[in-house]
């Protein structure tokens, strides 16, 4: 079974990061990721550099359902 916790790691694993939290029930998870990676990214090239991290993971459809959030340092500061 997929965890929150194996999702955590690929992407700390895949990225420079400044913060990572993930939650999730086995098939739906819900993951914050605050990375300098996204400086100048869209929305939409935010998800897939955190998707890529996941690799297969995602395209075997292992991990059913991932909502992510982003942000860049700064953007997380003022978000607190």
């Amino acid at each position: 079974m997929v965890t929150p916790e194996s999702i955590q790691k690929n992407i700390e694993q895949g990225m420079a990061l400044s913060h990572v939290s993930v939650v999730g029930d086995g098939r739906h998870f819900e993951a914050v990721v605050v990375s300098e990676e996204f400086a100048g990214m869209s929305r939409i090239q935010r998800q897939q550099r955190v998707y890529k991290t996941l690799g297969a993971r995602m395209d075997d459809n292992e991990v059913h359902a991932l909502s992510i959030k982003t942000f860049t340092p700064q953007e997380w500061q003022e978000k607190k």
